[in-house]
């Protein structure tokens, strides 16, 4: 059974960041500190299988979403995804 932990003393601009990174991420707060702490702790991070049941979640997520070559290379010069 997974564990609950109280953090104290954290500061501000550090649970800023991690605000920030969770919301980039599309996490909770909670699921970010404890993806940060596994990547730390965990010997081998994600195993292969489920970094390829995550690839496979997100391209069905995005479904049939495609860009033309042409909107690739302007994203990228734009600096957006």
């Amino acid at each position: 059974m997974p564990a609950n932990l109280t953090l104290k003393g954290v500061p501000d601009d550090v649970c800023e960041r991690l605000k920030l990174s969770a919301a980039a991420n599309y996490r909770s707060l909670n699921d970010e500190i404890v993806a940060r702490l596994e990547a730390q702790v965990l010997p081998h991070g994600i195993s292969p299988q489920n970094q390829l049941a995550f690839i496979r979640a997100t391209t069905d997520r995005l479904g049939e979403l495609v860009f033309a070559h042409a909107d690739l290379d302007r994203f990228k010069r734009e600096g957006r995804p």
